[in-house]
């Protein structure tokens, strides 16, 4: 296979962009596989050669950079994903002004006093510290604040789940880009209710809000998204997340292919 040509391993039914580096891949001249969930339920992944890049499941990106012998294998170094490795870096752009992390448990014993402290008179926003999300970011309400209303015995079993708690605040509009080093190098608006895409400007506010962050911030992987909203108090970045596990809606599949297939090249 020629240096320039890599392997894209795709599990496309999983996303509303599912087919966007498929064709893309495609055109380049890049080998195009699917995705099974067999290889991980009994180890017998392809041993494919050269760079391999897996798309898909965020639950599946994780394992395999962990568990596949492929390289890069996935963008998806989970632990720098977490909230709390890069919410004190990007304090200037983040939606949340104010937040606390602690573990659920803690949050339930303490919510009143956490709530008092953030400036929450009825409600907060109450997430999982974790990028594999193993519940839903969601507002409770005081008085109605529990383990069970975290979604613990239903999605997770574990009471000492690290979790964000911030001020409840007002979402308009929603973003996402592609970031590779640096540079933000693909966008797209979404809906996040209902997972519907639309087109984005490049020389408009919210990608040249996106290139600002991106241009300032230590990459938590060489290729990465970043998700940023019109808030109440203007456009503000609401997070990041590993590439490998991530809807890329209506991102322009033939610039991701073309700037990450540079980078994971590279790593061969």
């Amino acid at each position: 296979m020629a240096k320039s040509v890599m392997t894209w391993v795709l599990e496309r039914d999983v996303f509303v962009g599912g087919g966007v580096i498929h064709a893309a891949a495609l055109a380049a001249g890049h080998r195009v596989i699917d995705w099974s969930d067999r290889w991980l339920t009994d180890m017998s992944y392809p041993r494919l050669t050269g760079a391999v890049l897996f798309h898909g499941s965020l639950g599946n990106a994780d394992r395999i950079v962990r568990e596949v012998a492929w390289m890069p294998g996935a963008y998806c170094q989970t632990s720098r994903f977490h909230c709390s490795a890069w919410y004190p870096a990007a304090a200037q752009w983040l939606l949340h002004e104010q937040w606390e992390i602690h573990p659920a448990s803690f949050f339930v014993e303490n919510a009143d006093a956490i709530l008092d402290r953030l400036g929450a008179v009825d409600r907060v926003f109450v997430r999982p510290d974790s990028p594999l999300k193993p519940f839903s970011g969601r507002l409770v309400r005081r008085g109605q604040i529990s383990l069970s209303t975290l979604d613990y015995g239903f999605y997770h079993d574990d009471a000492e789940l690290p979790v964000v708690i911030a001020p409840m605040r007002q979402v308009l509009r929603e973003w996402r880009y592609v970031v590779v080093g640096r540079e933000v190098i693909a966008g797209s608006g979404y809906v996040a209710e209902g997972r519907s895409a639309t087109l984005d400007d490049p020389k408009g506010p919210a990608w040249r809000f996106a290139a600002e962050v991106a241009a300032n911030l230590t990459p938590p992987d060489p290729v990465y998204i970043l998700d940023v909203c019109e808030s109440d108090k203007g456009l503000r970045l609401i997070e990041l997340n590993p590439f490998s596990g991530a809807d890329l809606y209506a991102c322009n599949g033939h610039e991701i292919v073309r700037h990450v297939s540079e980078v994971a090249l590279k790593s061969v």
